[in-house]
Parts: C-alpha cells; sequence; structure tokens
C-alpha cells in the first residue's frame, strides 16, 4: 500500500474504520493485495459488529 499512516487526518490509523479511507485509500501493487487488505477489513468489521450485539443485548437485560 503506498498511502500507510501518512496523508491522514490526525488521529485516523492507516486501516479500513474511520472516514481516513474516504479521503487517502490505500494503493494496491496487486489483486491478491487487494483481498487481503479486504479480508482484514471484512474481520475487523465482524469483531464490531459482535461487540455491538453484545452491548445491545446487555443494554436491554439490564432494563
Amino acid at each position: 500500500m503506498c498511502c500507510g499512516t501518512q496523508g491522514h487526518q490526525p488521529g485516523h490509523p492507516g486501516s479500513c474504520f474511520g472516514w481516513a479511507n474516504l479521503h487517502c485509500g490505500p494503493c494496491f501493487s496487486t489483486k491478491e493485495e487487494k483481498i487481503a487488505w479486504l479480508e482484514q477489513c471484512q474481520e475487523g468489521l465482524q469483531e464490531a459488529v459482535k461487540t455491538v450485539e453484545e452491548r445491545i443485548a446487555k443494554l436491554k437485560k439490564d432494563k
């Protein structure tokens, strides 16, 4: 990836999360690099969904 963390807004890591990628998305040399990056994003998003679901369940339980 050519961009890394350079050029990102302050406080925005060079990852698939946050608004940083809308401003400075990663550049890929190969199709395989793009696939690997998207798979990493997918894993992170799945973990985030699980965390949100757990928080919702806890809030509903605490009523």
